[in-house]
């Protein structure tokens, strides 16, 4: 049996790969998927790539276009969820700062350059029209825990991360959200290492059918949002909102959409050049 590691944040939008592997799917298929969690998203995981410590990767869109671009040998065979994420802007429960605007000039905690926190702070300066020189500055905190302390110990001033993962911090009083601040484009993809789809194309393609099938009828499994607000420790309301918010697809990216985040975050001064659409993409 094939081993094959791939990995992703341990939040709600990947309940369908848990599933799969829950039930044996893979297996069946011969392949020994083992998924590891990043809590650290997308900076990690391109890390993760590089290093070999993964061969796949469910992978924010704008983190994984960055880093390809950066010297990164893998290549996008599939988008995984085409809605855009909704990323909560958030402080300390306890912050002097109560609306986005009082936010310009202060600290960002993110997880790491490159990495989704990063990326999006960009995107939420340019919306208010910021000078994305003077106006950002960062700390990076690692993950959602070190954001926590870092909050509350003044380390940054504001946090971005997916609305509603954070919802429980925000209901117990951990953070207060001022705002929220949806991505541009098509939110997680699956991005796997060039060496190892090289070899390994018929296996990739397995596992892009199996998880599929889950995504194409995810919405239908009976009491699956009762499933992910157990799992996750979040309130049925809010699990039934995301739900009605959130698409899966089972196609590749277009050339239109690498297209309009090269030029977004080429117009950031996030990336040094733009390159073509077949150095991103691969069909399996």
């Amino acid at each position: 049996m094939k081993q094959i590691n791939i990995g992703g944040v341990p939040e709600h939008f990947n309940l369908a790969w848990y599933l799969g592997l829950k039930n044996g799917e893979y297996k069946k298929d011969g392949i020994n998927l083992r998924w590891k969690d990043y809590f650290g998203g997308t900076g990690a995981m391109c890390k993760g790539l590089r290093d070999g410590d993964i061969d796949m990767a469910v992978i924010l869109t704008e983190g994984i276009v960055k880093d390809i671009i950066a010297g990164n040998k893998s290549k996008i065979v599939q988008i995984f969820v085409e809605t855009p994420l909704i990323w909560g802007i958030h402080v300390a429960a306890n912050s002097v700062y109560k609306t986005v605007d009082e936010l310009k000039g202060t600290k960002a905690a993110i997880s790491r350059y490159g990495s989704g926190s990063h990326l999006m702070a960009y995107v939420n300066a340019e919306n208010h029209k910021w000078d994305l020189e003077k106006d950002l500055d960062f700390e990076v905190i690692k993950n959602l825990d070190g954001a926590i302390e870092g909050l509350k110990d003044k380390k940054a001033d504001y946090f971005m991360w997916e609305k509603f993962t954070t919802k429980p911090l925000v209901d117990n009083g951990t953070f207060r959200r001022v705002d929220n601040c949806p991505s541009p484009w098509p939110c997680f993809v699956i991005a796997v290492r060039e060496d190892f789809l090289k070899t390994n194309k018929a296996d990739v393609k397995t596992i892009l059918d199996i998880v599929n099938s889950t995504t194409k009828e995810f919405k239908d499994i009976p009491s699956i949002d009762r499933m992910i607000a157990n799992r996750y420790e979040q309130e049925l309301e809010d699990v039934q909102e995301w739900l009605s918010l959130t698409e899966w697809s089972q196609e590749n990216i277009d050339e239109k959409t690498i297209q309009k985040v090269q030029d977004k975050l080429f117009s950031l001064n996030i990336i040094p050049e733009k390159l073509k659409y077949k150095d991103f993409v691969e069909d399996v």
